[in-house]
């Protein structure tokens, strides 16, 4: 059912995107499509930023807030930090707009990190995920997701734009994202350079498949043999904050 729910919130989306025509439409302006109307709804707020950022390159203002590396070193990152729900992040600090800056990991308990072998093992994960990522064609200028203190949120998944309602539990760390057709379920921790937004592997390849297209098929099959050599771990995508 969440693998069918997903498929049908990318199709959707999809779909929507592409009635906007020549881009006119509210989605095809967020993408920077066509020309913004401005008003005051807090969705069209976000999107207008988040479009706004992801609409540059990785040599310009967010080469620079990247440090001009997609793939970064997060071994100052806290054990702590890296275990779900292991430090409690409170709401204040899930609001802004974040854009991705490399693959992102999670362990589900303190032990399952302990036994994988701690930040090596999560850093061997990023860098496996890294090369099936840039198949794929994330980067800092087509993904990123903005959140509010209103309980709204847009994202861009490889430049697909999705939009909705989220809730999160600062004691568990986990991060619902609602949109019309269906709900993202994913976990929220820190990591030395902003957040680690991430999901059980079976969501994340739903999105991956969803996203994918057949050069990147090689690609999402590597992201499961990767998951199933770590126990516990989840997958998804390191985002650093814009301003």
């Amino acid at each position: 059912m969440v693998k069918k729910a997903f498929y049908s919130l990318v199709l959707s989306a999809m779909l929507i995107l592409s009635s906007c025509g020549n881009g006119g439409g509210l989605l095809g302006n967020l993408l920077g499509l066509g020309t913004t109307t401005t008003t005051n709804t807090t969705s069209n707020v976000l999107g207008s930023v988040l479009g706004s950022v992801l609409g540059g390159n990785s040599g310009g203002l967010l080469g620079g807030i990247l440090g001009g590396s997609m793939l970064t070193d997060n071994t100052a990152t806290s054990l702590v930090d890296m275990v779900i729900g292991g430090t409690q992040l409170n709401k204040n600090e899930l609001v802004g707009t974040w854009v991705y800056a490399q693959p992102g990991c999670a362990f589900t308990s303190q032990n399952l990190l302990a036994k994988a072998g701690g930040a090596a093992a999560a850093n061997q994960v990023k860098q496996k995920l890294s090369g099936a990522f840039n198949t794929l064609g994330f980067a800092s200028n087509n993904t990123g997701f903005a959140f509010d203190q209103n309980g709204n949120f847009e994202a861009y998944l490889k430049g697909l734009p999705l939009s909705g309602t989220y809730t999160f539990d600062p004691s568990t760390g986990k991060l619902n994202m609602k949109t019309a057709v269906g709900t993202i379920s994913s976990f929220v921790t820190r990591t030395s350079n902003g957040l680690s937004i991430t999901m059980e592997s079976k969501m994340l390849l739903s999105v991956l498949q969803a996203l994918g297209n057949m050069s990147g098929n090689s690609a999402i099959s590597s992201v499961g043999t990767i998951a199933k050599q770590f126990d516990g771990v989840r997958l998804g995508f390191d985002v650093v904050k814009y301003q």
